[in-house]
């Protein structure tokens, strides 16, 4: 049953006109005055208030509902926004060194050449960091993403299909850290990237990050050492009118370990008989040396892999052919590459070269 108070103009229910209510009698009763200016009781039950003569109460329920909408809105992309940041391991195993990165993560960490990747910043400092997110497009550059982030912290910039890749491999970042209690101010970082497709497309390209616990292709931004300079360094570059921001350094590339079996540009011939690979085989069991060489194997291939290798010639032997099937097998878990016996003229029948594919 409605609440109805002195003022209200209602309407009967079950019957033709209605009036104002001059007098509250009861819980149950009310005096209507009508039209006729008679004043009668009514049961509340038998009345319905006229809607339609008060604006201030339709205007407030309108009013209502649409801050109602809007507050709903407002948690909804909190409650969105929050959920893509999610805390980094602080000392997970082999964890990197503190600084800002970006990293792609394939969601199935089974097929990590197949599936959606997440593009992650990480934020790997104690310091909170304000971010701009951006990627080239017909020689402009257009913001994706821009936001804080905690510190030890990552943050979600996009979810792409494989298709969408080539999109996303040329960029800026630009960040800037945030710290109380420090003795020194950190440069603004200002850090373009870009890299090659295929890079996505080589098992060897993804490894364990030891901040995420997953299998990434990870590039460094800035480690926070580089960011670091004091007060007076920064306002005196200021007052010369130097350019203040950091830009990473391309980092030195380390000598792979497939390197020293190259042979020429983008080629390299790996001989795994036993002797070659260790300097005493006294005691090892044929299963050992199975072992050793496989394993071996399988480091080679993806070294080449991760450093953009054509081709790569590995040496089996004749033998019983255990080891050169387990090799074909194998190869079968790298569908970037396909392999053929190799030279017999140069290698004899012992041989197999594997071509790595650019997946361009």
């Amino acid at each position: 049953m409605e609440k109805f108070k002195v003022g209200d103009k209602v309407n009967f229910l079950n019957d033709k006109g209605g009036g104002v209510i001059t007098k509250i009698i009861d819980t149950r009763m009310a005096e209507v005055s009508i039209e006729d200016g008679f004043n009668i009781p009514c049961l509340m039950s038998e009345l319905v208030l006229d809607y339609r003569s008060q604006p201030d109460y339709r205007q407030e329920n309108v009013d209502k509902t649409q801050k109602e909408i809007q507050e709903k809105q407002i948690v909804e992309t909190e409650m969105s926004d929050s959920a893509r940041r999610t805390a980094i391991r602080r000392h997970g195993r082999n964890a990197e060194e503190e600084g800002l990165y970006l990293a792609f993560v394939p969601q199935d960490q089974q097929w990590i050449l197949t599936g959606v990747l997440d593009i992650f910043i990480v934020n790997n400092t104690p310091a909170d960091v304000l971010y701009s997110f951006n990627i080239k497009e017909k020689g402009k550059l257009s913001n994706v993403d821009y936001g804080s982030i905690e510190p030890f912290s990552k943050v979600l910039i996009e979810t792409i299909s494989r298709d969408d890749i080539e999109y996303w491999c040329n960029g800026l970042v630009q960040m800037v850290l945030c710290q109380d209690d420090i003795d020194f101010v950190y440069h603004p970082l200002h850090a373009p990237f870009s890299f090659r497709v295929n890079r996505f497309f080589k098992e060897g390209s993804y490894v364990e990050s030891g901040v995420l616990g997953e299998k990434t292709v990870m590039i460094c931004l800035s480690t926070l050492v580089a960011l670091k300079g004091s007060e007076d360094d920064f306002v005196a570059r200021l007052k010369e009118g130097k350019d203040i921001t950091v830009v990473p350094q391309e980092l030195k590339k380390t000598k792979a370990a497939i390197d020293k079996h190259q042979t020429a540009p983008g080629e390299a011939v790996v001989d795994l008989h036993i002797g070659e690979l260790v300097d005493n085989i006294l005691g090892m069991s044929s299963n050992d040396i199975f072992r050793v060489q496989i394993n071996y194997f399988k480091q080679m291939l993806e070294s080449a892999i991760a450093n953009d290798y054509d081709k790569v010639t590995f040496i089996h032997g004749v033998g019983n052919g255990v080891l050169k099937n387990a090799i074909v097998e194998e190869l079968k878990n790298y569908h970037n590459t396909s392999n053929k016996m190799a030279s017999v003229l140069k290698f004899g029948v012992g041989a197999i070269d594997v071509t790595i594919k650019s997946n361009e």
